[in-house]
């Protein structure tokens, strides 16, 4: 909460806790006796369509506060969430959402209907009586949440409906809101026991879900009444602009990405949409800094583009990646010639473009700070690897004690998949003279190895290295089974009963 993006955007009162003495005397102020939260600070973010989204700022005081009494409320979300919901819940993604898609649409005898469901302005919509008869958490709290209102423009106004956009306890509460849809789908349209894939499936992240049927009449005269009649009870209904009934061979946008099936293979690209807001941002980062340097230019633009195509890489997008390669070469090229115009082609090749390997067009610059000289270069989409994300099981509870295995291990396939993951297995594994701490044998690739957490985290153990050790994955197992209680990886320390 004041480690994060937003942790520069104060609320009304105009403060923040940007240093450790700020926080540790904000301590004191976290009492649930005579708490009374402050009215939110409305701001207004724009929207693709050119509408604006509103968001509600809490005071710091207020947002920890909702910080508190999420410890408790998050476990039993997860605990009693829709199977197939992946958004903002712990230890699952967009990426688990686009597999899940994949999962039940990809199949010869899959479902080929597909019904787009959006649920307008979800959050400043959602009951407040709905919220207090059915959130499991004190309720005088939750309702002086509800109820705090929002400044604009030095007006006060009363909150009656919705939960804002911008309180860190507020997608928890849409979640729980919507919670039970997947269940209700599965009442009225079980799984056939022929052992052929469920014909109706919903895949939501957060207030954006599709769901699939076998026919259009279906979907329309079968499913979406039910939902309809579900949201209403929430003080929700569904936004006739953007939900849609589409075959799946026309293909859909969800998350950002194109799903559609050809000559019955079904393909996830990066949408159209998303490559255009990505190029758009591009050549805005280059309108700005017609005049700074290419290493600074380097610099802003490698971040845009690493964080786009790491969304996308698990997905069919080496083409994708290509073109975009060669629209952003264009606009470099162009970039480059507004600073020189009298300068000829070969010129502006040598000064900005430099040869690696076999690509002769690779945009260069170099900064200097504190008397060193730093070169850069600008990452090429293309030479990212497409990697098949691995969904996480839809049974899975990241605070359940018996997932703590599973979770471990998938935290170490994400650290083996990126730079900064292998450096810090490389510090474990010198850490440990290589040596698995709970057997004392070699830790190899032939051996393997997982990730463990000496305090575990379903107990407030940390990510942090001081608390992980690699064990082969046996011993791992043995760890968890026996009750075993590993010591920081020091060679005269062991493993003992906890």
């Amino acid at each position: 909460m004041t480690n994060n993006h937003g942790k520069r955007t104060p609320g009304v009162d105009r403060l923040t806790w940007d240093t450790p003495e700020k926080k540790t005397s904000a301590i004191g102020q976290l009492r649930q006796r005579g708490y009374r939260p402050q009215p939110l600070r409305r701001i207004w973010i724009p929207k693709r369509n050119g509408k604006r989204r509103p968001l509600g700022i809490p005071t710091m005081t207020d947002r920890a506060m909702q910080a508190l009494y999420l410890l408790a409320l998050d476990p039993l979300a997860e605990t009693t969430g829709d199977p197939n919901s992946y958004g903002f819940r712990t230890e699952r993604s967009t990426a688990d959402a686009m597999e899940q898609c994949f999962k039940v649409l990809g199949k010869g005898k899959s479902p080929q209907w597909i019904l787009e469901g959006d649920i307008q302005s979800c959050f400043d919509e959602i009951s407040h009586d709905w919220l207090l008869a059915h959130i499991p958490m004190d309720r005088a709290i939750l309702h002086k949440w509800l109820k705090a209102g929002f400044m604009e423009q030095g007006t006060l106004h009363p909150t009656e409906a919705g939960t804002p956009q911008g309180g860190i306890a507020s997608p928890v509460l849409a979640n729980l809101a919507l919670d039970g849809l997947e269940q209700e789908l599965q009442k009225h349209f079980p799984k056939p026991k022929t052992g052929y894939n469920a014909q109706v499936n919903l895949v939501r992240y957060c207030d954006d879900f599709i769901i699939t049927g076998r026919s259009q009449t279906v979907l329309a005269q079968e499913v979406k009444p039910l939902i309809e009649h579900f949201l209403a009870e929430r003080g929700l209904r569904l936004s006739q602009e953007k939900t849609r009934i589409t075959h799946i061979e026309e293909g859909f946008d969800f998350l950002g990405q194109h799903v559609r099936k050809y000559k019955s293979k079904l393909l996830i690209k990066p949408s159209q949409k998303s490559v255009k807001t990505l190029l758009q941002k591009v050549r805005e980062v280059m309108k700005v800094n017609k005049s700074t340097a290419a290493g600074q230019l380097i610099g802003q633009l490698n971040p845009l583009l690493r964080g786009w195509t790491n969304y996308h890489r698990h997905v069919v997008s080496k083409v994708t990646f290509a073109k975009m390669d060669h629209a952003i070469f264009q606009a470099l090229w162009r970039w480059a010639k507004r600073r020189h115009p009298n300068k000829p082609p070969g010129w502006i090749r040598r000064k900005y473009f430099t040869a690696v390997a076999n690509n002769h067009w690779v945009f260069y610059g170099s900064t200097t700070s504190q008397g060193k000289t730093q070169e850069h270069r600008l990452i090429r989409l293309a030479y990212t690897p497409i990697k098949r994300h691995v969904k996480v099981k839809a049974e899975a509870n990241p605070y359940d004690p018996a997932w703590e295995p599973y979770f471990e291990a998938r935290l170490g396939v994400k650290m083996a998949d990126t730079l900064r993951g292998r450096r810090t297995l490389l510090y474990l594994w010198r850490e440990q003279n290589g040596l698995c701490p709970v057997c004392d044998q070699p830790i190899t690739q032939v051996t393997g190895w997982h990730n463990h957490h000496i305090v575990w985290r379903t107990q407030g153990g940390s990510d942090r290295m001081e608390n992980r050790v690699l064990l082969h994955p046996n011993c791992h197992r043995q760890v968890h089974s026996q009750g075993l209680d590993v010591a920081k990886p020091r060679l005269d320390q062991g493993v003992r009963k906890a």
